[in-house]
This record gives C-alpha cells, sequence and structure tokens, in this order.
C-alpha cells in the first residue's frame, strides 16, 4: 500500500501521531477540527495492508476523483486477473459499475470490445475522455451505458461480465438476484462473471462494529488532502454505511467536504445460493486475508451449459 494511505492515529481527536505527520498542515488540521468527526475510540485502525471496506465509494464531484482512485488503488492488481481471465473468454466483455474506466480502458487497450455500465455520468464522461486521448483504437472499442445496476437491462451478449471493486456489496439485496439472472441470461455459452467482495468475519463485526480511518490522499495538483473515514455496521439490516471526512488544503483556501456511501454486508453462503438459482456455478474462488476479521474474495462463476 502506499505509504500516503497507510492508516495514522488522529492525535487531535486525543491520539498521538496524527499532527507530527510531515506532510500534514496546520491548516488541514484546522479543517479536520472543523468537521464533525467521530468522537475517538477504540475503532481507530493504526496498520494495515489495504483499507477493507472503502473500496468502492463513488466521487461526489470532480475533486473526489482522487480520493476516488486512491481507495482503489490497493485493489489494482485485480486489473492482470480480470485481463488473464479475459484471455480464456474472449469479449465482449461487460464492465458493471465501472467508473471512470479502471478496467474498461485498459481492456479496450489490449483489444477487447467493452461495454461499460455506470449510473455516474460524470465518471462515465471521464472514460470516454481517458479513452479518446489514447486514441481512436482504444475509444472505438468503448460503449458507455449509464444505468443503475439494479434496474440493468441488457441488451448485448458478453464471454465475460465483472463486477469489480466489490461492486455486489453496493447492490441491495433484495435487488441482487433479478441483476445475476439478467447477467447471466446475457452470458454465451462459456462465459463467466468474475466478481469479488469483502468478506467480513462475524465475531469481527461483532467485537468491533465501528472503525475509524485516518490517512492521505495521494495528490499531483498542489493540493494537500487528509480524509478521516468512519465505518459503522448495522448487524441487523446486514448494511455499511462509510462517511468520509475530508480537508482539502490548496495555497489560498481550504475545503470541508463530506462524503457518504452505503452498502450491503455480503455473505458468502447467500451469495453462492443466488448465482445458483441464476443459472451460474462457482468455478474458482480466491481468498486474501486483509486482518484477523477481513478478507477479500474473488469468484469466477460459469454458466450452466
Amino acid at each position: 500500500m502506499p505509504a500516503a494511505l497507510a492508516p495514522v492515529l488522529p492525535s487531535r481527536y486525543g491520539h498521538p501521531g496524527l499532527s507530527g505527520h510531515p506532510g500534514l498542515t496546520v491548516e488541514t488540521l484546522d479543517a479536520l477540527d472543523a468537521l464533525e468527526l467521530p468522537a475517538p475510540g477504540a475503532g481507530i485502525r493504526i496498520k494495515s495492508d489495504t483499507l477493507p471496506g472503502l473500496e468502492s465509494v463513488s466521487p461526489g464531484d470532480e475533486d473526489s476523483v482522487w480520493l476516488y482512485d486512491a481507495l482503489l488503488g490497493p485493489h489494482s492488481a485485480d486489473i492482470v486477473r480480470y485481463l488473464g481471465l479475459a484471455r480464456s473468454t474472449g469479449g465482449p466483455v461487460l464492465d458493471l459499475g465501472s467508473g471512470a474506466g479502471r478496467l474498461a480502458v485498459p481492456f479496450a487497450r489490449h483489444g477487447f470490445a467493452v461495454e461499460a455500465v455506470d449510473r455516474d455520468g460524470p465518471a462515465l464522461e471521464r472514460l470516454e475522455s481517458w479513452a479518446r486521448r489514447i486514441g481512436p483504437q482504444v475509444a472505438e472499442l468503448i460503449v458507455t451505458t449509464r444505468a443503475d445496476l439494479t434496474e440493468l437491462r441488457l441488451d448485448g451478449d458478453y464471454r465475460l461480465a465483472l463486477l469489480a471493486g466489490a461492486m455486489v456489496s453496493a447492490v441491495p439485496p433484495r435487488a441482487r438476484p433479478r441483476l445475476l439472472r439478467e447477467i447471466a441470461s446475457h452470458l454465451g455459452a462459456g462465459g463467466a462473471l468474475a466478481l469479488d467482495y469483502t468478506a467480513h468475519l462475524a465475531p469481527g463485526l461483532l467485537a468491533e462494529p465501528q472503525r475509524t480511518w485516518a490517512f492521505q490522499v495521494p495528490r499531483f495538483d498542489g493540493i494537500d488532502e487528509w480524509v478521516v473515514a468512519r465505518q459503522v455496521f448495522d448487524l441487523r439490516s446486514m448494511s455499511e454505511r462509510i462517511t468520509y471526512y475530508t480537508a482539502r488544503t490548496g495555497k489560498l483556501s481550504t475545503e470541508r467536504v463530506v462524503l457518504t456511501t452505503d452498502k450491503w454486508i455480503v455473505d458468502g453462503e447467500h451469495l453462492a445460493a443466488e448465482l445458483h438459482s441464476a443459472g451460474l456455478h462457482i468455478e474458482g474462488r480466491r481468498r486474501h486475508r486483509i486482518d484477523e476479521r477481513t478478507e477479500s474474495v474473488l469468484l469466477v462463476c460459469r454458466t450452466d451449459d
């Protein structure tokens, strides 16, 4: 994980560590103090290889793209795995929850036709702009569709569908079976659906239902950005809310922004049953332990021939 993303203790909220960080300015500390920050407590996260559960926030504005990219950065290795899968299935590829093209553009650069689906219009515009800058050989391979995954209606047929970046956790459980059936019905024989999600072990959720992180966002535009992120789990509704308290300090001013993303806790057994009902079987499963209470799971599912 980039050093700038290493979680640190926010000292201004009663813990030593953050104020002594060489990248943190007095102005940014003051801006963070002015936000409605979470109270200090035992849930402060000090170190980890990644930031579990913080990977699928949608940009709230143009300037939030830096935060969005930073949160997805530790997961960037999935591009290689998904590309390898695409080479075995062939295209076209369906990228669901594509964002600004983190997967779609590299896939097109490798010669795959891609349909990128996202509900965020500005993100799709950034995707198209990125593809055009590379050249027509890439831009012509990408089709963008603005749609909410809960209401998805597909027209084409695909060899590979992707729900990457833990996008499946952004789909309400009531809407997930229909979405999976829709995807399966548009996969050709031998086609595959690949998805990943963050698996939170039940004992860990019970022991620590609230978690707080503080980290710096890597930026290269002269802005100093720090974030305190509060992650709250609700076991009754199997849901998760993450609030990002952000302070961005430039040469002349400081901007304070609060972003919130709501997700769902994915139960692996329920998801497997939903995949089976949709006509998909799990061909491969890859697990990566994040910490003693959390792991990342990657599933590769094939259509039932």
